[in-house]
């Protein structure tokens, strides 16, 4: 007999289903508690609700553990490429060899962007923040592609969607970071793999080609592969909430990138860059910017150290803490803000205070250390994150459509004004 809980209200008991996943999470079900009681429940910022079953993406954030489609994270960023992870997250399986080349080769004969995307860029006032061009833009492209706003989209329709999203993405991001140094835009290279392709377009010239260090592609790769998907957070919940009311994909993408750009989510790497040039401009006494980060009457706090979700480490700093090292020793940059973040990594990783509350460094910490070594400015931070996550979304927006979930309709709890009467505008106080 399945387990059930029961709610006592009043004199009445009502039998809850309680679910379990395949990782053993166990949920009471409550989808059908207003019917049978009258009764809601409220879970301000949905901290404790389950809002949908997802066979994407496995994260344990008491023991550190973070799995695509039940695939270790660190066997990913590791062995796989972006794109092959990617087609994991959309598709549910690692592909084979000769699917693998086919969607690479599909991806990279989608890569151009409608000529007339240009003309956003002169609307734009200059110094515009980068993720409100990206939204605005990816928006943008279901006014190009009239065909994925037909309703009843096939399977197939879909997919070319997505391989049309996945491709133009790269260019969009690349030609945000041109126009912002006022250069002309580079077309992309279909010789090139898909993070070499970006990288060229965004670093490279209109009339030779770039030679992209094997070491920043490496990492770059893995940057990608591990803000690719991370369960029900905000801008991934907004995907799928935007979608639930049969918005196309471009809609709900763009969406979930408004969602990402709040401080809170998507724009902490930019946070931990900003707060290392802080401490630079004040001279760099790392101690003395620690000692303010101890003392509780400070409001000041270390930006890319602890996680809320991580409660003993991020297994995706691990990673990147690597590929940090690998960037910084290969490209032997000597850079004030670079020496300070080291030392702040090192009493974080051995002064007690900070290993007692694990406020260990995570992954924003280190992406943003690399982003700044590899030349992108802090405004770009959240547009490559959001690169990065572009896979989880469409994976996420896709499972919801395959499982005909319904419109999202959150409840509320009033607690305004009630039987108020109409008063003539003569007659108000």
């Amino acid at each position: 007999m399945s387990e059930t809980a029961q709610l006592k209200i009043g004199d009445k008991t009502y039998d809850l289903p309680v679910i379990e996943g395949t990782e053993g999470e166990k949920a009471i079900d409550i989808s059908k508690l207003r019917d049978q009681s009258g009764y809601v429940t409220l879970d301000i910022g949905y901290k404790n609700t389950g809002a949908t079953k997802s066979a994407i993406t496995f994260l344990d954030g008491e023991v550190g553990i973070l799995k695509y489609r039940g695939y270790p994270i660190e066997q990913l960023a590791e062995k796989s490429t972006f794109i092959e992870v990617a087609y994991l997250l959309i598709y549910g399986k690692l592909p084979t060899a000769e699917q693998l080349q086919a969607f690479e080769f599909e991806i990279s004969h989608h890569t151009l962007v409608h000529e007339d995307m240009k003309k956003f860029f002169d609307g734009f006032p200059s110094g515009s923040h980068p993720m409100g061009q990206l939204s605005s833009l990816i928006g943008a492209l279901a006014a190009f592609n009239p065909a994925s706003l037909k309703q009843g989209l096939s399977a197939g329709e879909i997919n070319i969607e997505i391989i049309k999203l996945i491709a133009k993405m790269s260019t969009i991001v690349s030609w945000i970071y041109k126009k912002s140094l006022g250069h002309p835009v580079i077309y992309p290279r279909n010789k090139y793999d898909y993070v070499t392709n970006f990288m060229h377009m965004t670093f490279g010239q209109r009339t030779e080609d770039v030679e992209i260090d094997p070491v920043v592609v490496s990492a770059m790769n893995k940057l990608l592969i591990l803000h690719a998907d991370h369960e029900q957070n905000c801008s991934t919940s907004t995907v799928r909430i935007v979608g639930s009311s049969d918005a196309n994909l471009y809609a709900s993408i763009s969406a979930g990138i408004s969602a990402l750009w709040g401080p809170l989510h998507g724009g902490a790497n930019q946070a931990v860059v900003e707060m290392l040039q802080k401490i630079k401009e004040d001279g760099g006494d790392v101690d003395k910017w620690v000692a303010k980060a101890k003392d509780k009457n400070d409001p000041f706090r270390l930006m890319g150290f602890g996680h809320r979700v991580y409660k003993n480490f991020d297994p995706r700093a691990k990673i990147i803490k690597k590929a940090c090292d690998d960037i910084l020793e290969k490209l032997g940059i000597n850079d004030e803000t670079l020496e300070i973040a080291k030392k702040l990594e090192e009493v974080a990783l051995s002064d007690p205070y900070f290993v007692e509350r694990k406020l260990y460094p995570n992954v924003d910490f280190y992406s943003g250390i690399i982003y700044t070594a590899l030349g992108f400015p802090t405004e770009m931070f959240t547009v490559l994150f959001a690169l990065g996550r572009l896979p989880g979304w469409i994976a996420q927006w896709k499972e919801m459509k395959a499982n005909k979930e319904p419109i999202g309709r959150p409840r509320q709890i009033y607690v305004g004004e009630t039987d108020k009467n109409y008063t003539d505008i003569k007659d108000r106080k």
